[in-house]
């Protein structure tokens, strides 16, 4: 039987660069070498494409793979029937590719850019496809959809990088006419909370507004939620389903960059200490969510619980994290699906998709 060509994309030109080098390792890790053809293919911050030439993929996180002797260019043609192109000198090495996992994170990964490029290149991919890849890094978008599917989620106010920079001090009563501190300030198109602020008055607000503008110019202001923090893994294309609820309690102030991915101070707790009322209430409006979008393949939903178990929407990603300490492969490990074997089910879900 002929292995599956699977090309594994990491990297990329986006704020998540160092995220995605993590999944990367992980998910190479526990691919099934028996099963696929692996060509993991990186993409440099300055975009450049490289077949990594090695087999130890702990050089990824440590920043060493771009020194790898046996790297060699590459690039995947939006021509039909090309595949992955790799270059030796003026020769020019056609690869077969069956499949690609994007394990890229936020900006020109999950947005719906290469899950574009991957549509006119005529190759299945793991993932939702162009339109809900969009829909669903645009946080504002997002809410939109969401509002119509009829789940709760915190009040929201769009603001525009360029009414900060014109008329800040109108910026700043808007948002205090509408909301009570602290506040959530987020740009509207990242991901692994990077740009997000928790602002508790005016000046802290001014800043986290500066902040999040430097990596969008949509800028979303939230009401502040109290509640636990849960998060479910979706998994599916036509009937999706949802694995057993997880909590994240992060230790510090909310969940950000560095208590994700830098520093030890969240625990997770599978499942959640929340009743089994609420737990089924998030599930079914995280594939409520899913489907209203119109993912594919996978994602992961968070909300947060409040004290008197009302379920409130947070957000959703499309490219979930698949580092060691992942959320998404940790919730589906304890619905008993093992990482290898889910692996497995989203390369199949992506085939099956491009029927």
């Amino acid at each position: 039987m002929r292995k599956l060509c699977v090309c594994v994309l990491f990297g990329g030109v986006s704020p998540e660069h160092e995220v995605s080098l993590r999944s990367a390792e992980s998910v190479l890790n526990n691919m099934d070498a028996s099963k696929y053809h692996i060509f993991p293919v990186g993409i440099t911050k300055e975009g450049d494409w490289v077949l990594f030439g090695g087999e130890d993929y702990s050089m990824l996180p440590a920043g060493t793979w771009l020194e790898h002797p046996a790297n060699r260019r590459a690039a995947i043609s939006p021509v039909r029937g090309q595949g992955l192109l790799t270059f030796e000198g003026d020769c020019v090495v056609r690869e077969r590719i069956d499949v690609v996992f994007p394990v890229l994170h936020g900006e020109n990964g999950e947005d719906g850019a290469m899950q574009g490029l991957l549509q006119l290149a005529g190759i299945p991919y793991v993932g939702a496809h162009v339109a809900a890849s969009a829909i669903a890094m645009d946080k504002t978008l997002t809410k939109l959809v969401v509002d119509q599917a009829g789940v709760r989620q915190a009040a929201w106010k769009l603001m525009y990088r360029q009414a900060l920079e014109d008329h800040m001090d109108s910026a700043l009563d808007g948002v205090e006419s509408s909301f009570v501190y602290p506040v959530f300030v987020k740009p509207a198109g990242t991901g692994s909370s990077v740009g997000v602020s928790k602002a508790a008055n005016r000046m802290a607000l001014a800043d986290a507004l500066l902040e999040a503008a430097k990596f969008d110019r949509k800028i979303l202001v939230e009401e502040f939620i109290d509640g636990r923090e849960i998060e479910v893994a979706v998994m599916g294309n036509d009937s999706p389903v949802a694995s057993i609820c997880g909590e994240i309690d992060s230790g510090v102030e909310f969940y950000d960059y560095e208590a994700k991915y830098v520093t030890d101070t969240s625990t997770a707790y599978i499942p959640a200490r929340i009743s089994e009322r609420a737990q089924e209430a998030v599930r079914e409006a995280a594939v409520r969510i899913y489907s209203a979008i119109g993912c594919q393949g996978l994602s992961r939903v968070d909300f947060f619980v409040t004290p008197q178990e009302e379920v409130v929407f947070n957000e959703i990603n499309t490219l979930p994290g698949f580092t060691s300490i992942s959320m998404y492969p940790k919730l589906f490990n304890a619905s008993g699906i093992a990482y290898p074997e889910l692996i497995d089910q989203l390369l199949a879900l992506a085939l099956e998709a491009a029927k």
